[in-house]
């Protein structure tokens, strides 16, 4: 495992989302069966922390542009810029709903329709924005999300204000849908690239590596929801802890992979710059460990050889040779065989 290689591909914007859901359904299921008796204001603090570093990182970088024009066409400043600005419209209503949702939670001030009514906004924002996205080869996860659920959120809003009579799981059918999808048209491409014979061994065997990471994760989300309906519906009465399980194994899944997406915008805080050379700058000490390979494989050690005692032979002692010092010429000595 290199680790210069795994910092160069890091999304820190992916990992500060999947460590606050994560925080955030902790906290929630806690409350939600009484185990902590504190304020909802504190349960949603994850999502705060989240919301405080978008809005902190947009306006640092908006002065920076503002300050340094030189800076602007420093590779793709420009599209940076708008997609940070995306971010920034979609994360402001998201924090809005979370604001009234809180309040509703505390006081009940609001019917619920009201209180999703920021999220609705969102859908026709993100639609553009994955279209913009898609033509600048930006992905755009959050947004995507946001677009697809639109009627989810309907539905949801609807039936906590009791304008649908509806069953729980008549409600999350979007859901339902969605979740196929995914895992249909996951199963139909591996056995696509299974079966094409045009594909290296290497991708296709990469390529199920990514199959089976989806389903660890795409498994455990779909078991999460069929629980939490069925307690919805008081089919079953396990702890809303115990319920949550599935979902914090999703999300523990996907904490890995945020250090391997690519995708991160360099000009959040107004870096300028990956992640990882802006973190080695910052602590040079972490240089040494950068540098450092990991072998997770036994490496084979070869047997000791055994010491073969070897014979030596005898060197031949050299032949005289005399010097013939009026010629200036060397003259081997010559043996005369005389008669009996």
């Amino acid at each position: 495992m290199n680790l210069k290689n795994l910092f160069q591909d890091f999304n820190p914007g992916n990992f500060v989302i999947y460590l606050s859901l994560l925080l955030f359904t902790i906290l929630f299921a806690l409350k939600g069966d009484g185990y902590i008796t504190c304020s909802w204001w504190l349960v949603f603090l994850p999502l705060w922390i989240w919301k405080c570093l978008v809005f902190s990182g947009a306006t640092i970088a908006g002065l920076v542009w503002w300050r340094h024009p030189e800076y602007r066409i420093e590779g793709e400043g420009y599209v940076d810029m708008k997609a940070i600005i995306i971010s920034v419209a979609l994360h402001s209503l998201v924090f809005i709903f979370e604001v009234l949702a809180c309040d509703n939670l505390e006081s009940h001030h609001n019917v619920w329709l009201v209180v999703f009514m920021p999220l609705f906004m969102t859908a026709p924002i993100s639609i553009a924005a994955c279209v913009w996205g898609f033509k600048h080869d930006r992905g755009l996860e959050f947004e995507t999300i946001c677009s697809i659920n639109i009627l989810q959120f309907v539905f949801i809003s609807l039936k906590l204000d009791m304008f649908i009579t509806w069953s729980w799981a008549i409600v999350f059918i979007p859901m339902w849908i969605l979740m196929g999808l995914l895992c249909m048209v996951d199963v139909i491409w591996s056995i696509l690239i299974f079966r094409a014979t045009e594909t290296m061994p290497e991708q296709r065997r990469a390529h199920m590596m990514a199959a089976f990471a989806r389903a660890t994760l795409v498994v455990p989300l779909l078991t999460f929801e069929i629980l939490f309906v069925n307690w919805l519906e008081g089919v079953n009465d396990y702890p809303l802890p115990a319920i949550f399980s599935p979902l914090y194994l999703s999300l523990v899944v996907l904490l890995p992979t945020s250090f391997g997406q690519r995708g991160n915008n360099q000009w959040w805080f107004g870096i300028r710059k990956d992640f990882c050379s802006f973190l080695l700058e910052v602590c040079p000490c972490l240089q040494e460990y950068g540098n450092i390979t990991y072998t997770l494989h036994p490496v084979d050690i070869p047997p000791e050889t055994e010491q073969i005692p070897v014979r030596t032979l005898p060197t031949p002692a050299p032949t005289p040779i005399i010097i013939n010092t009026s010629s200036g010429k060397h003259v081997m000595p010559a043996t005369i065989d005389m008669p009996d």
